[in-house]
């Protein structure tokens, strides 16, 4: 047992866990043709079948069970303000294996030249805004509201004494809600992790419905009428959101460390961090000289490279290997999409160029600019 502890400890690090989620992610949401080859041969889509639904929902449950004989995860998991994360987790495997199956089901009927599920049950075809769906959601708002109430009565709130700036916690985090917004703290500037980049997220995920121009999908669940979206809004839901929560919750402890689920938190634990901008790494180390005293020579590189990656990506993947892509949504859409595509890409890249190379700013220009 301590072997195995040991081993999803190395593999919990957000070093090691990302890189393999992002790469699991496109197998099990394919959004192109080559990752949907390969989702056939490994069959990820019976992860939205009944059986597959309930041997992972059960093999969570255990796991969760089993992982809290463990008194340092029994410790992280049973305290008052990590219990909604619990739920968040259980609570959007569930709603994502529901409406994938749905999807799933659908897209079986259109392969077999029949109509979507929702247009064949008149029960599901003839509903209304009012009353059905307001009256179903009125009973949902009082259930949620008496599971909240009986829920403060019987869970103790993590109340502490008031505040004081002689004596902060270690860690200090914020409320559960915003653990995503101080996990890009580490990378960002405060006016992009707290401002720019949760509204991109955000406004971005909002406007993906929008920017589908293929109508053909709509009005039902379909996976395969719309693989890229869905797997760029689940992108930026599970792994820039979720993810992110529960790397805040569960594996950053005293220092802002990073601590396995089955390790314990020790405040004395030291981990060497010495980060450098990218000017640094290229005049200092790279080509062996002193920083240039011109902040646009010294910056150049950085700058160069993020005007490219925003200004000339974009149109340089319009005329090659996304022209027909560009040219069924039109220049307009085309150009807001790579815009809050690449903006939230931005954040993935800069989290693994810091664990990489240590980089802390692409671009330095103290008081005025720095990403």
């Amino acid at each position: 047992m301590e072997t195995l502890k040991h081993l999803l400890n190395l593999l919990s690090d957000p070093r090691i866990s990302f890189p393999i989620l992002m790469i699991l992610f496109f197998f099990i949401f394919p959004p192109t043709a080559w990752f949907e080859k390969w989702n056939k041969r490994l069959h990820f889509d019976r992860l939205w079948t009944p059986v597959g639904g309930l041997v992972m929902h059960g093999l969570m449950l255990v796991a969760l069970v089993a992982a809290t004989l463990d008194p340092n995860f029994r410790l992280i998991v049973t305290k008052p303000d990590n219990v909604p994360i619990v739920i968040l987790i259980f609570g959007s495997v569930y709603f994502l294996w529901l409406s994938m199956r749905q999807a799933r089901d659908n897209d079986q009927r259109l392969e077999a030249g029949e109509k979507p599920d929702e247009y064949c049950d008149p029960k599901r075809r003839d509903i209304l805004v009012w009353p059905d769906v307001l009256y179903i959601e009125l009973i949902a708002m009082i259930l949620c509201m008496a599971f909240i109430i009986i829920w403060s009565l019987y869970l103790q709130a993590p109340l502490e004494q008031p505040a004081n700036p002689a004596l902060a916690p270690n860690p200090a985090k914020a409320p559960w809600y915003f653990l995503a917004l101080q996990e890009m703290l580490v990378y960002f500037d405060p006016w992009l992790a707290g401002v720019v980049f949760p509204t991109l997220i955000i406004v971005g995920l909002i406007a993906l419905p929008y920017l589908d121009s293929d109508r053909a999908g709509s009005g039902f669940y379909s996976f395969s009428r719309r693989k890229l979206f869905i797997s760029l809004f689940c992108f930026g839901w599970l792994l820039l959101w979720v993810y992110l929560i529960i790397v805040g919750t569960f594996l950053r402890g005293p220092n802002w460390n990073f601590f396995g689920p089955f390790e314990v938190w020790d405040a004395h634990k030291v981990v060497p961090m010495n980060n450098v901008n990218l000017s640094e790494l290229i005049w200092i180390k790279l080509l062996h000289r002193p920083l240039p005293n011109s902040i646009l020579l010294r910056e150049a590189v950085g700058i160069l490279g993020l005007l490219g990656y925003l200004f000339v990506l974009p149109p340089l993947l319009e005329k090659s290997a996304l022209k027909r892509f560009a040219g069924q949504m039109g220049r307009m859409r085309y150009g807001l999409f790579m815009f809050l595509s690449l903006m939230g890409l931005l954040l993935p890249i800069k989290m693994i160029l810091r664990w990489t190379l240590s980089l802390k700013y692409l671009v330095s220009i103290p008081g005025w600019f720095n990403i």
